[in-house]
């Protein structure tokens, strides 16, 4: 008799063969599920509570994805996904997850079958390569000469994003914004140098962009008020040093025998700050900002000689100023004085507005780095939540229409054209590959089946009139969501930049791919660790 060997751990699961690949793909299905109802301009939001009872709500697929805490290993493969969509072009995330489920779906019935994995593999990947060619190809490239045409195609793109989120009546007022902050930063705009700050209360027209840079007053004491709030052609000083009378006694032991020796310690501790504000002041500094507190003394000292002092300030802001208004970041100030203007920042006017019931420092006209902040107002907190995530879709977005002047029509338009293109070419082909390229081509019809679907209109029905307005070559007829039924979206300016569909198709069929080569799961056991020798003498075990 042959003995029996034991290669893995006692408790291990493991489940292979064809089975596992079915199982693999109903997993995604059910995560699709979830998501699926967000898609288009009349997508439905997601309440989701996570552990702590923190409400979020949210149609933005990416965002689901990361709260919902899938722990299925194969479905996580879609919160990847969504998450790499929405860090490479912002928007798309529910389109990537949709139809890589739909490619498992149409190809599950081959499984059934027995065709093997590797063939379905073989047939996406050479279909992929087919699909972004299309996309290519069929891409309109807009020229950027003129600068009021370009900025139009900007806020074309911007409001078709913005069309399927919560703000979506208010996208002309946001699109208009958006395009605003990134077009105000450098050629390489660079994401960090867009803040995003929320004011509750008030309307979402009231929300504002600021050419520079805008925090909120910081934590301050006595005497703030009697500060200027407004400077031209400030010197502003950026420290990360403590300007109160505590910080410097650090850990130290003193031991005294006299009174006389305690006043010295105390003179030479309030000479050591006033030596300190003194070097400001000598220096010509009008504005400090500091990321560590500055103390009553210092604000009344500030305030008597006309200088405005924040501290506290959160270093993301800290540095946003230092890159916008020049200077540097100090840790001392033994140094300052007339001479050292390199160290200091300046910008044409600082102020400090009421927003609301906040008060916020605004650093406008700033000369070296580009930046803009947007402060949002709205009512409830989550509300000023999802407006500031779907605002960060539309960025992401303009960034990429800005830097590939390349477009294609939304709303289905695109996946209809390349579904027609698929299915013509896998007649074009023997064998196997036929049948898979054939449905991986009716996959792309789940994004214009689930716009209708959203928006309540009969999908099968709409579903056709594309079809037919396809096969007569009309390739940019797309869903009309505002009156039911089929039109050239590429004249109505339902725009999105080709980069963000290549990346989704790219996305989705790598994923499927992934998850097809997928036949085995093997889960080790949890080791439940040994009770010690105390918890054993305490019983405890």
């Amino acid at each position: 008799m042959q003995p029996m060997i034991i290669i893995l751990k006692e408790g291990t699961d493991s489940s292979q063969g064809k089975s596992q690949i079915i199982s693999n793909i109903s997993a995604c299905q059910a995560v699709a599920e979830a998501i699926r109802t967000t898609l288009g301009p009349r997508g439905m939001d997601k309440l989701i509570v996570d552990n702590r009872g923190k409400a979020t709500i949210s149609n933005d697929g990416a965002t689901i994805l990361k709260l919902l805490e899938i722990i299925h290993p194969a479905a996580r493969t879609l919160v990847d996904i969504a998450k790499s969509q929405d860090a490479e072009v912002g928007d798309g995330t529910t389109s990537v997850v949709l139809l890589t489920v739909e490619i498992l779906k149409n190809t599950k019935t081959f499984i059934e079958d027995g065709m093997h994995p590797t063939i379905i593999i073989r047939a996406i990947r050479k279909a992929t390569a087919l699909a972004t060619k299309k996309v290519k190809e069929i891409a309109v490239y807009v020229k950027s000469d003129d600068a009021k045409e370009h900025r139009a195609l900007l806020e074309k793109c911007a409001q078709t994003t913005l069309s399927s989120k919560l703000i979506a009546r208010q996208r002309e007022f946001f699109s208009k914004m958006v395009v605003d902050a990134v077009l105000m930063l450098d050629e390489l705009l660079p994401l960090n140098m867009i803040g995003i700050k929320k004011v509750t209360g008030g309307s979402l027209e009231e929300s504002r962009i600021v050419d520079g840079v805008a925090f909120k007053k910081t934590f301050s004491y006595a005497g703030f008020e009697m500060q200027h709030k407004k400077f031209l052609k400030p010197k502003i000083a950026l420290l990360n040093i403590e300007l109160e009378l505590k910080a410097e006694r650090d850990n130290a032991e003193i031991r005294l025998d006299n009174v006389a020796e305690y006043q010295k310690i105390v003179d030479a501790e309030w000479s050591i700050l006033y030596d300190k504000l003194e070097k400001l002041h000598t220096a010509g500094v009008n504005v400090v900002l500091s990321k560590l507190p500055i103390g009553d003394v210092a604000t009344q000292y500030f305030a008597d000689r006309d200088m405005f002092c924040a501290g506290r300030v959160q270093e993301d802001d800290l540095k946003r100023t230092q890159k916008a208004c020049g200077g540097a970041i100090i840790t001392t100030v033994e140094n300052l004085n007339e001479q050292s203007q390199q160290v200091m920042g300046t910008c044409e006017i600082f102020e400090e507005i009421q927003i609301g019931s906040e008060r916020y420092n605004f650093f406008t006209g700033c000369p070296k780095a580009k930046t803009a902040t947007m402060i949002l107002r709205g009512g409830a907190e989550q509300f000023i939540d999802e407006v500031e995530r779907s605002l960060h879709d539309a960025i992401m977005i303009v960034r990429r229409a800005v830097k590939n002047d390349s477009i294609v029509a939304g709303g289905g338009a695109i996946e209809m054209a390349l579904s027609r293109t698929l299915r013509d070419y896998s007649r074009t082909v023997p064998g196997k590959e036929q049948l898979i390229i054939a449905a991986y081509a009716k996959a792309f019809e789940v994004i214009p089946r689930q716009l209708c679907e959203n928006a309540g209109f009969d999908a099968t029905n709409i579903l056709n009139k594309l079809r037919q307005k396809h096969a007569e070559n009309h390739m940019w007829f797309g869903v009309d969501i505002m009156h039911e039924d089929v039109s050239d979206n590429f004249t109505a300016a339902v725009w999105e930049p080709a980069v963000v569909k290549i990346n989704a198709i790219t996305a989705a069929s790598e994923a499927a791919c992934l998850i097809l080569s997928v036949d085995e799961t093997i889960k080790v056991p949890k080791s439940s660790a040994e009770p010690s020798n105390a918890a054993k003498a305490m019983n405890m075990a």
